[in-house]
């Protein structure tokens, strides 16, 4: 979250959900104020055990990035909000290459792959130039580094070597880490992410 930097109160961000459903608009609920300056922030979720910690770098705009359709929570809630724009997120998207089951065949290299994207307001988004992978068949006490290789703009495929399905019984556990060209980045941690047959 950003440093000392206060989000609106849950009763604005509860008005303007109510607004923008009786309006029909989709945008983002959660908005704060930047320093006008650049700065590092931090910002990180959990949602259904998966793990998501971003850094990135942002600085005040100096006119409104948002396209008229999707409309910042600011400009609904607050009088004279001022330029408002999405942050440089990457959000990852996964193909794990799984069975109807969700399952991957055990002691063997199984290869998924990784796509990073951001919110489709940004109007000039970085480009992902790096990603780390890491798997765990231990439920996250050790992980070993995977292979991988880029597969296309933003998009990458690793090689997760599997090991028989009695060395991994609670199945396999991926960390992905992301790095962007502007010095974002991304680490998300799938506790489980699929079980091994």
């Amino acid at each position: 979250m950003p440093s000392n930097r206060r989000r609106k109160t849950k009763l604005a961000a509860a008005a303007a959900v109510a607004m923008l459903a009786l309006v029909g608009c989709k945008a983002d609920v959660i908005s704060y104020d930047l320093p006008a300056e650049s700065a590092r922030y931090t910002f990180q979720a959990e949602t259904n055990g998966v793990t998501t910690a971003w850094a990135y770098t942002s600085e005040r705009p100096a006119e409104p990035d948002t396209p008229t359709t999707q409309p910042c929570v600011a400009d609904v809630v607050v009088k004279e909000p001022g330029p408002c724009r999405p942050e440089p997120l990457i959000f990852l998207r996964y193909d794990l290459g799984l069975a109807l089951d969700n399952t991957a065949q055990a002691n063997g290299p199984h290869p998924i792959t990784v796509t990073g994207y951001y919110q489709d307001r940004l109007s000039t988004p970085p480009t992902v130039t790096e990603l780390r992978a890491e798997a765990s068949f231990d439920g996250g006490k050790t992980w070993q580094r995977v292979m991988t290789e880029a597969a296309g703009k933003n998009t990458f495929t690793a090689r997760v070597k599997h090991p028989k399905r009695d060395q991994a019984r609670g199945g396999v556990a991926l960390r992905i880490t992301a790095t962007d060209s502007a010095g974002n980045n991304v680490k998300q941690t799938i506790s489980q992410a699929y079980r091994l047959r």
